[in-house]
């Protein structure tokens, strides 16, 4: 920005929401588990370098920051440390309780708990309905916290209209949706016209995990989304809004900025040319949930293995991806391609073979043909021996 420009800028603010620090994620390995979950811390102390490197007047920050009400003290004592770290005076921030962490007289948002008590005098939690702060002579704060997990009230409709004469920038702070979701009941519903409807020029939301900016341009009411996804599916998470209010009452100016570490994919895998070609990607910084649905010959199955072992890794050799999250449910094997056995096999593991490809046939013979991915396993693994069992064929595919 050039130096009039910057000189014509009221007010800049950060506003972000959906930290749900202390999330869990139980569906992963355990390995993996903690990776995910301290990812949201990080992702908080991105988003605060964020706002000194763009220096902002105040960081919004729209509710759903804890992933529940009374969260373990390991997640109010790290952000306790972020905050710690940084020496803001001129900068105030401002967090807001929302439905996953609600404003409870037990909650971590309770006067006398230590986590509201250790906050540094320019961090504020909302804490009524008729919360107000005036963030310079120009602009001004409105904010209302949630104080339940489930409600079917606007929470705008606690932020005053605007009075006439009054030509300072008005900003509204509140956690709820805008929009309907089929087949669901709304959560603390917001109207779509709730910032013209009030006088606000600007409408911090939080709640849906995706960034989103609706209209009208003048006065847009913005979803900046969770700094870190918190499942498959969130497209558009990830980002903050950094916001900067010009003079003369023109439209804010709305920046997109990315501050997670994670992106999340879904892939559904329906040929081996697909898993092959994963291994030339860069999925380091990828959370990656790998659904396999083909069918395979026997050594195409041992292929897959090995392939999966390459992109998680294990003690010794780190995978390819930096979470991956696999289904193989999907994946039949066919059994009954002799073929994939070496023509040396000895008669006795042949008729071994010839009765499990039998056995597979019948209702129940899923023991049947896993043991016959065993053997090919267990056969491919063995060096070739003179009067002994020849690896499979397929055995040394790369």
């Amino acid at each position: 920005m050039r130096p009039t420009e910057e000189q014509d800028v009221a007010l800049k603010i950060l506003h972000t929401a959906d930290w749900h620090l202390g999330r869990g994620f139980p569906s992963f390995m355990e390995v993996d588990q903690p990776k995910l979950t301290q990812a949201r811390i990080e992702a908080v102390d991105k988003l605060l370098g964020l706002a000194e490197s763009y220096a902002v007047n105040a960081v919004l920050c729209a509710g759903d920051l804890f992933h529940e009400p009374t969260p373990a003290d390991t997640w109010w004592r790290e952000l306790l440390r972020l905050f710690e770290r940084r020496k803001w005076k001129e900068r105030p921030v401002f967090l807001l309780p929302g439905n996953h962490d609600p404003l409870w007289p037990t909650s971590v948002w309770a006067d006398d708990h230590p986590f509201r008590r250790g906050l540094p005098d320019w961090v504020h939690v909302v804490d009524r309905e008729d919360y107000e702060f005036a963030l310079s002579e120009e602009a001004v704060l409105y904010a209302v916290p949630c104080r339940s997990q489930a409600g079917a009230d606007d929470p705008t409709a606690h932020i005053p209209v605007r009075r006439p004469g009054d030509q300072r920038i008005r900003i509204g702070l509140v956690h709820g949706q805008t929009f309907d979701i089929a087949g669901h009941e709304m959560n603390f519903p917001i109207a779509a016209d709730a910032a013209q409807k009030r006088g606000l020029n600007y409408l911090a939301l939080g709640d849906t995990h995706g960034f989103r900016e609706l209209p009208p341009k003048e006065a847009p009411a913005v979803y900046p989304g969770a700094p870190e996804a918190t499942t498959f599916g969130e497209s558009e998470a990830g980002f903050v809004a950094v916001v900067l209010f010009p003079r003369q009452g023109r439209s804010p100016i709305i920046q997109k900025q990315r501050v997670s570490r994670w992106r999340w994919r879904d892939e559904r895998c329906t040929s081996m040319q697909q898993l092959e070609a994963l291994r030339r990607e860069d999925l380091k910084e990828c959370v990656f949930r790998l659904t396999l649905q083909m069918e395979v010959t026997i050594s195409e199955r041992a292929r897959v293995d090995d392939i999966l072992e390459e992109l998680k890794g294990n003690e010794a050799v780190c995978g390819k991806v930096g979470v991956l999250h696999e289904d193989t449910t999907g994946l039949e094997v066919n059994v009954y391609d002799a073929s994939d056995f070496d023509d040396t096999l000895p008669d006795v593991l042949r008729s071994v073979v010839a009765r499990l490809q039998a056995q597979a046939n019948e209702p129940d013979g899923k023991v049947a043909r896993q043991a016959i991915v065993l053997l090919h396993k267990t056969l491919r693994s063995l060096p070739d021996q003179a009067g002994g069992a020849s690896a499979p064929r397929g055995g040394a595919e790369q």
